[in-house]
């Protein structure tokens, strides 16, 4: 049997991996986001003349965040299936030891 203390810096060191890799998934998610922003704004300047953000701007912006997710998507596949492999060994180890969730 594991000692408690032992169990706790385990299941911490556990958090902190899984933190972290949700934590990269976001920095891909916005780095997707700020390019596809900076993409749809220059293609704004070339129709000059749009003051405010608009429907059209919206869609291009979503094309935009679809095509580089699309060339992210190995990359985002690793990190998910690694954040459902540490959700799963979290849940196990917490069953197995008896560690109720914080």
């Amino acid at each position: 049997m594991i000692e408690p203390s032992h169990r706790h810096f385990l299941l911490t060191r556990m958090d902190v991996a899984q933190a972290e890799t949700q934590r990269h998934l976001g920095i891909i998610e916005r780095q997707i986001a700020a390019r596809a922003e900076r993409l749809t704004i220059t293609d704004r300047a070339k129709r000059r003349g749009a003051s405010s953000w608009t429907k059209v701007d919206e869609r291009l912006f979503q094309e935009h965040v679809a095509g580089l997710t699309l060339a992210r998507r190995g990359e985002i596949d690793a990190l998910t299936r690694k954040l459902d492999r540490q959700e799963k060994a979290i849940t196990e180890f917490r069953s197995r030891h008896r560690v109720s969730a914080a």
